[in-house]
């Protein structure tokens, strides 16, 4: 029977009640439900709403349905509208009419939105902790293979000699910047709607600050209305969750792209690999390119809730059932991913001679030729136009920088000197770039302490 069945004649048929229920997908809730049901029995208790004795069945009853749940005994019914139904039908039916009375100066409204407000702290704790795991694959990697070099890239063109290190540790940057928004969602999560009924408050004497502390919350949420008809904590993990897909898609979009034999930089695990059903010789990333995949789940999972809640008057609409459904995907698929990623950047194999091989190629000295020539006193425009014919000359020529004679600079440039060949070096070259956030070895040896920091400052926020 429905909670609100008094009211009506006829129930709701077999197609609209399965139509408005939202127990598949909110039972995932059910923790977080018992938890606020419970505190809010030791609430009512404690302010003389309900006796002693009916608190404490409905304590020891609801513990016994979260025994039952989390052992798999639980029947969750096809007629149970919600998680708040199952739970408290199962609870009334266990200990007769002290169940009846857990509703007291509560609405189902500021039910849910407590119950997803506790949710969205967990599930965030919980991707901030792999998050940090993921950080820890990637400065793992840039600490082993520290003094590997490789070509940077602007628009996939090659552009300067930079270490493997600098590479990697821009990602650990990425990922601390998504930890914060995760934080951040963290937070605005952190304030609790349990007691402000349906829309308007209740006339109980509710403490609606024992609650909120008794369920870990930060602060109470001071308007009512607010209080049940807010999701902007869940846009605001959404948000986080799909900055940082968006920046797992980068990572795995060069992994794909280093383990394909025309760079060969890098060699995936066979556990993060798969083959062909007609080629034998093949090597798949299909896992990176799951990750890069799934961020479009993530997105449309943000751009869905906005859809819900625009234009949406005060305070509770049934819209707001489709709230947890694309929170609880986003969520859980960014989990993942950041558990897919953390072990395939773990077991990856580098290969250091197929990115140095490839560094020697496309006249990555260039910048620093026209460096030297500035240096020297000539003006940096007209030094990059002297380097330009250098490697015009270059690809006529068919060779590279490195292979012109001494003759051949001073044709260009008579401030050309024996110690050019200092400019073409590309060890030197990277070690030259000693500024802070540079890729030379000194900065990066800052870098890389500066971000092991970061993680263990992280990594304490979660202990």
């Amino acid at each position: 029977m429905a909670l609100w069945s008094g009211r009506f004649e006829e129930g709701a048929d077999a197609f609209t009640q399965r139509f408005g229920a939202s127990l598949p997908v909110d039972k995932a809730l059910y923790a977080q439900d018992i938890a606020g049901s419970r505190a809010h029995a030791a609430m009512l208790a404690a302010q003389g709403v309900i006796a002693a004795e009916d608190a404490a069945a409905i304590d020891a009853g609801l513990a016994d349905v979260l025994g039952q749940i989390e052992a798999g005994e639980f029947a969750f019914d096809v007629n149970d509208e919600d998680i708040h139904m199952a739970v408290e039908g199962a609870l009334t039916a266990a200990i007769g009419e002290p169940g009846a009375r857990l509703h007291t100066g509560r609405s189902r409204n500021d039910q849910v939105a407590t119950d997803t407000r506790l949710y969205a702290k967990k599930r965030a704790t919980d991707l901030m902790a792999a998050n940090v795991a993921l950080r820890q694959a990637l400065i793992a990697q840039a600490e082993a293979h520290f003094d590997v070099i490789l070509p940077g890239y602007t628009h996939l063109q090659h552009a300067q000699p930079v270490l493997l290190s600098h590479h990697l540790l821009a990602y650990t940057w990425m990922l601390a910047r998504d930890f914060r928004r995760l934080e951040a969602a963290r937070d605005a999560a952190d304030a609790c709607p349990l007691g402000a009924a349906a829309l308007a408050g209740t006339t109980y004497p509710l403490d609606r600050a024992m609650t909120a502390d008794a369920l870990g919350f930060g602060s109470v949420i001071p308007n009512s209305l607010d209080a049940v008809s807010d999701r902007d904590f869940l846009l605001d993990l959404l948000y986080a969750c799909s900055v940082s897909a968006l920046h797992l898609t980068r990572l795995c979009e060069e992994i794909i792209l280093w383990s394909t034999a025309e760079f060969g930089f890098v060699t995936l695990s066979d556990a993060y690999s798969t083959g062909s059903s007609i080629m034998p010789q093949k090597k798949n990333p299909d896992f990176a390119e799951l990750i890069r995949g799934k961020s479009g789940r993530v997105i449309g999972d943000m751009v869905a809730l906005m859809m819900t809640v625009k234009s949406l008057p005060l305070a509770y609409n049934k819209d707001l059932q489709e709230d947890k459904e694309g929170a609880i995907d986003a969520a859980n698929t960014l989990e993942d991913c950041y558990i897919c990623a953390a072990g395939m950047i773990a077991t990856l194999q580098v290969n250091p001679d197929a990115m140095m091989a490839q560094a020697r190629k496309g006249y990555l000295a260039a910048t620093d030729v026209a460096d030297y020539l500035a240096k020297k006193g000539l003006p940096f425009r007209r030094a990059h136009e002297v380097v330009g014919h250098l490697v015009l000359l270059c690809e006529k020529r068919g060779c590279d920088l490195e292979d012109l004679t001494l003759d051949d600079f001073k044709a260009e440039c008579d401030l050309f000197e024996a110690d050019i060949a200092g400019a073409l070096n590309l060890e030197a070259i990277v070690a030259a770039r000693t500024t802070y956030g540079g890729t030379g070895h000194e900065a990066v040896r800052a870098q890389l302490a500066e971000a092991k920091a970061r993680l263990a400052a992280d990594e304490a926020l979660l202990a």
